[in-house]
């Protein structure tokens, strides 16, 4: 009977409290987010690691309608809402946060992760910074991470996070996420493994990490079941060694005067699929051409033939599957060799696009494009 009461007294506990949390964060909602463009915790532990919040925007500072709606505007709520509404993570360390943009997260840009990438690099080149956590919203979550882990010149822990539920929805997922991120920051065992994502109790590398499913919260899975650990209540259990190059590892460190990056189209193979459209992306200016290609990184005899020609005008091509799981062979049914077309090999069209960008920066052969793929 104690156990039953104590029981009780606990779930109440809990649904007030997620109350309160509603509550803060539909006042908060009221202030613009340019009010709240910076925090800092007001009594800072000394035993306790220093983590930087960034939020970009997305669902996780989203505000809906009411608290059962689906429909929502994303990126309302500002850095000092989304802390003060998980008072627990200033139990696992000291936090401060900034407000670096206010954006959903299909608008975000070269420009934008450029500026990302020094922010980030500016912060962790202080002693005093252990790490960093970066909300931002799930629809491209996966792309932003994978460009950090190729671009920031840290081995400290660099947590990505978001939620598939606005703040304001019923059964939020995001402050769990976000404590979670924060307690994976905080935790040593984060250091030198690149950046990181943290969501639903996963915690998966940013290069295996992607979205799975429009809607549920378990949407972040690991293209190839490749799962780092788990984190649970801010406990983290590692389950593999991250064995690609990342990072300070990565050799794609971006110069504070960068401000572009060479231009990667993805192009979608399907089936009577003509080669105008990728004679026409080369016509355009683009740098780089990824094919999402169907089975194993295959496409039709006409698209083929116009990879050949752009390849002769020195526009690299990558070859990668719209499947979303395995790896693309070599001189399987296509002649690589012959052709000089590159393989993605497990990485995800969305992923390839980012690391060619980055890689053409360095050659367009393609023989040291495909070492680029195998190694990162």
């Amino acid at each position: 009977m104690h156990y039953i009461k104590s029981h009780a007294q606990a779930a109440f506990m809990t649904a007030l409290s997620f109350a309160i949390v509603l509550s803060v964060v539909y006042v908060y909602a009221q202030d613009s987010v340019e009010s709240q463009t910076r925090y800092e915790q007001p009594d800072p532990k000394p035993d306790l690691p220093n983590i930087t919040i960034i939020a970009t925007g997305g669902t996780i500072a989203g505000v809906g309608e009411s608290n059962t709606s689906a429909t929502y505007q994303p990126g309302q709520l500002g850095i000092v809402t989304l802390i003060e509404a998980v008072p627990q993570i200033k139990n696992v360390a000291n936090i401060s946060g900034i407000q670096f943009s206010q954006i959903s997260s299909q608008n975000m840009t070269d420009d934008y992760l450029i500026k990302l990438t020094h922010q980030v690099n500016e912060l962790l080149s202080h002693s005093d910074i252990d790490g960093v956590v970066i909300t931002h919203g799930t629809d491209t979550l996966e792309e932003t991470a994978y460009f950090l882990n190729l671009a920031v010149d840290s081995d400290k822990p660099i947590i990505v996070v978001g939620s598939m539920r606005p703040a304001t929805s019923l059964s939020a997922d995001g402050p769990l996420n976000l404590y979670n991120a924060v307690a994976l920051a905080a935790n040593p065992q984060a250091k030198g493994k690149g950046v990181l994502v943290a969501m639903d109790d996963l915690v998966i590398a940013a290069r295996d990490v992607t979205k799975r499913n429009v809607h549920q919260t378990d949407t972040f899975q690991s293209a190839n079941d490749n799962y780092l650990g788990e984190i649970n209540y801010g406990d983290f259990r590692e389950l593999r060694i991250i064995s690609k190059k990342h990072t300070v590892n990565s050799g794609f460190t971006l110069s504070k005067d960068t401000n572009s990056l060479p231009r990667v189209a993805i192009i979608y193979a399907n089936q009577n699929m003509s080669g105008d459209i990728i004679r026409s992306a080369a016509d355009l200016g683009y740098d780089g051409l990824v094919i999402a290609g169907v089975g194993d990184g295959n496409m039709s005899e006409s698209a083929l033939d116009a990879v050949k020609d752009v390849i002769q005008e020195g526009v690299p091509v990558v070859r990668a599957s719209r499947i979303p799981s395995g790896f693309i062979k070599r001189n399987n049914e296509i002649n690589d060799d012959e052709i000089g077309t590159v393989t993605a090999d497990d990485l995800l069209p969305q992923k390839a696009r980012i690391l060619l960008k980055f890689a053409i920066t360095k050659t367009k052969n393609p023989k040291q494009l495909q070492e680029y793929f195998y190694n990162y």
